[in-house]
């Protein structure tokens, strides 16, 4: 998509007619720079139409290292755009979505060619923002999922629940239409990310004793949900779920636990130095956009590690690079492995390095 956003914190009466940031992004797209970024073949596919501005955004992915041999380049729709406004204490962000219409919201499942798309793939990751977008795209997202679980190749899906979406069925509420779909997905995937909302909006599970609106999460809540969500769809292995208490708009709490199923336990990061749950302290937020891409990437990155693939592990390397992701503006999470490793192993100063 394309990302337009006024300069700093400023409000589009403010800025417009005038000048305006304009950047690329979108969810599986932001996903796939972060894996590139730490040293991973990754394939981007989707469908755009043919024209300069969308070589603009292919010379973006590019110069991040992402796959791009397995676009759908058609002559209908157009580029999805979506607008934001950067909030700034107790001013929220803003977002407006510009998406009907789109190339990918028009593209027929049989526009793709999943069986040659996945070829030589290890892991497919999609969200929920994709099949909130068009029955079309809902029903190509099916046929993924399917060819993906016919080769016995791992799926992760983040959630990823928007209200402003999901309109495609007149007469039918976001939240009903998206829990309708998803439910109907997720007995092919093997990985769920959501954040403090997605399980409630989407699956109607919640935590007990938490107010996302006010900032009060209860943490412990939050394994219960992942146990639910695994009882209800006994094919998920791991349930990993982004912990946000927002002060205001700048000034975040982040953390985030995994449920692995498979050993039925649950890991909390990040950690203090008696192993309890203490989240990071983000104040003066850059950009929070792409922070619950860059935590699915992490923990994809790990996930794909022969060497360390530990639940454990993967949900301190997730957080961590979802951390340094509201340092950076944009959607995209340009940060190397090494930097978020450091992280890990550090107090998170920002301290020069020399």
């Amino acid at each position: 998509m394309m990302h337009i956003t006024p300069e700093g914190n400023l409000r589009y009466r403010q800025s417009m007619p005038g000048r305006v940031n304009i950047t690329f992004g979108g969810a599986e797209a932001n996903v796939a720079v972060s894996l590139a970024l730490f040293g991973h073949q990754a394939r981007f596919v989707t469908s755009l139409p043919k024209n300069n501005i969308v070589d603009a955004l292919l010379s973006n992915l590019r110069a991040a290292g992402v796959e791009l041999d397995h676009i759908n380049f058609t002559d209908h729709g157009r580029l999805g755009i979506y607008f934001s406004e950067t909030g700034l204490a107790q001013r929220p962000s803003q977002v407006v979505y510009d998406r009907e219409g789109s190339s990918i919201s028009l593209a027929d499942p049989e526009d793709y060619n999943f069986e040659e798309n996945l070829k030589d793939v290890t892991w497919v990751h999609f969200t929920g923002i994709t099949p909130s977008l068009s029955e079309n795209a809902y029903k190509a997202c099916v046929a993924l999922v399917q060819k993906a679980r016919d080769k016995k190749i791992p799926v992760s899906c983040d959630l990823n629940f928007r209200k402003k979406l999901w309109q495609w069925r007149p007469g039918t509420k976001p939240s009903d239409l998206a829990r309708e779909c998803l439910t109907k997905l997720l007995p092919f995937i093997d990985i769920v990310i959501a954040n403090e909302e997605d399980a409630e909006n989407v699956l109607g599970i919640r935590s007990e004793g938490t107010d996302v609106k006010t900032g009060k999460l209860n943490i412990a809540g939050y394994e219960d949900v992942a146990r639910k969500i695994t009882k209800n769809f006994p094919n998920i292995k791991k349930v990993a779920i982004t912990l946000r208490e927002s002060i205001s708009a700048s000034h975040n709490r982040w953390g985030g636990m995994i449920f692995d199923a498979e050993i039925d336990k649950v890991h909390f990061a990040p950690l203090d130095e008696k192993g309890s749950y203490k989240p990071y302290e983000i104040k003066n937020i850059i950009d929070r956009v792409g922070g619950g891409d860059s935590f699915g990437a992490g923990l994809i990155h790990v996930f794909n590690d022969k060497n360390n693939s530990s639940a454990e592990y993967a949900i301190r390397f997730a957080v961590a690079a979802s951390c340094l992701k509201h340092s950076i503006a944009g959607d995209f999470n340009y940060v190397s492995q090494g930097e978020v490793e450091s992280l890990m192993s550090s107090k998170g100063t920002g301290r020069i390095q020399r």
